[in-house]
């Protein structure tokens, strides 16, 4: 869903038709897997003890989807609710899947959300935003980690950075996804760069940013954690710096980007939002809920074999946490020309 930054009017143009296309065909095809949803959710009784779906705004097996997977099996293994479904709603950066829960009339459906369709819904202009849905509980956070062929000149961020201040557009970069350009983004402003004279070539997943960087086609990426570190185990890339607040447990020889002078923190946090017809007391135990399951031997397993890093915030502290980073978000938009 992302495009070099330094693309010519065309290439931007010819882009955003493509991706408005790209989107309304999801869109379509989305029509059946909302309608199957919608009826799901109605069944079973609306007490969120007794019965509750779990939205992926995404296709099965991304980051969202082991999200609610994962949070499936807790909440079932400790019998925390007595009957738990996961639901896939893919489409347009995950915002289908926020117009489908907008509609619905019982409490009883959480969606995990965050970063990736804030990013969606000002990069496209989609109808559905994520405001259009009530913040129950944020959870946890990804982080990026910065990396470069293992054969690479760079083994500091700042030997990386002063060949890229040298020659912004000789040193391309890669990621695979909206958010691993947000971060690039970040990255170049904190390094005095202005992103509109970077190179940033787009990669469809993890997969496709570490084969750009391994044929030579990208000399560094930022990529999510999951995707990236297996790589760095097995000796074919290595990691410059981890995009996060404070070094990761398990992996703390990594230093952050902030100890090492860039104050690059944007994470891809995960949050669960209910339909907006729920009530305070439907959401008060939603988070109840919400608060058993995450302090399950099973989620804690999960949030260790992920890398993830718990991050709990709800009430008044997650609706202006969400607001910082929607605005935060559109100001690097604004910076990639977007």
């Amino acid at each position: 869903m992302s495009h070099p930054v330094n693309a010519d009017s065309t290439s931007r143009s010819t882009f955003r038709k493509i991706s408005t296309i790209i989107f309304a065909v999801v869109a379509v095809i989305c029509i059946g897997s909302a309608s199957f949803f919608s009826v799901q959710s109605a069944s079973g009784g609306t007490d969120v003890r007794s019965n509750m779906t779990l939205v992926a705004p995404a296709a099965a097996g991304g980051g969202w989807d082991t999200f609610q997977r994962e949070l499936q099996q807790s909440l079932q293994t400790n019998d925390l609710v007595s009957n738990v479904q996961v639901i896939n709603v893919p489409g347009a950066g995950g915002t289908i899947a926020i117009g489908n829960v907008a509609s619905l009339p019982d409490a009883n459906n959480l969606m995990v959300g965050g970063t990736g369709q804030i990013a969606a819904q000002i990069q496209f202009g989609t109808e559905s935003q994520l405001q259009d849905v009530l913040p129950v509980a944020k959870v946890l956070e990804e982080y990026d980690i910065i990396v470069v062929p293992a054969d690479s000149p760079y083994e500091t961020m700042d030997e990386l950075v002063e060949a890229w201040r040298e020659d912004p557009s000789g040193t391309p970069w890669t990621g695979g996804g909206s958010f691993d350009q947000l971060v690039i983004t970040e990255t170049a402003l904190e390094s005095d760069i202005s992103p509109s004279e970077m190179t940033y070539i787009p990669s469809d997943g993890g997969g496709e940013a570490i084969q750009a960087l391994l044929n030579g086609t990208a000399e560094a990426s930022a990529g999510g954690f999951a995707d990236m570190y297996p790589q760095v185990e097995s000796g074919r890339l290595r990691v410059l710096g981890v995009v996060a607040e404070e070094r990761l447990e398990g992996v703390d020889d990594i230093p952050t980007l902030a100890e090492q002078g860039y104050d690059v923190t944007l994470t891809n946090w995960r949050a669960l939002f209910a339909p907006p017809s729920a009530t305070e007391e439907e959401i008060a135990e939603l988070a109840q809920v919400v608060d058993e399951a995450v302090v399950t031997p099973e989620w804690e397993a999960t949030v260790e074999q992920n890398y993830w890093r718990e991050a709990p915030l709800q009430g008044e502290e997650l609706d202006d946490y969400i607001a910082e980073e929607t605005e935060r978000i559109a100001g690097l938009f604004e910076e990639m020309g977007q």
